[in-house]
């Protein structure tokens, strides 16, 4: 990823990515903390997510539930 597309790249609260996800926030920082989303920290402490990653983990977690795993 280069410096241009981290600079453009929508990021997503952890609200956000649990309605997508059907959780709860807090699971969603669960996942950060257990490392399955990295996390960025704004200056006030707010984690925030990158976009291409959430939906690289929703779809992947979406083809899983598909195949009958």
């Amino acid at each position: 990823m280069t410096t241009d597309s981290l600079l453009t790249e929508q990021l997503l609260t952890p609200k956000e990515v649990a309605a997508m996800f059907r959780v709860e926030p807090k699971t969603v920082r669960l996942w950060a903390k257990a490392g399955k989303l990295s996390a960025i920290r704004t200056l006030g402490g707010h984690r925030r997510f990158r976009e291409s990653e959430v939906h690289q983990l929703l779809y992947g977690v979406s083809e899983q539930r598909g195949s009958g795993k």
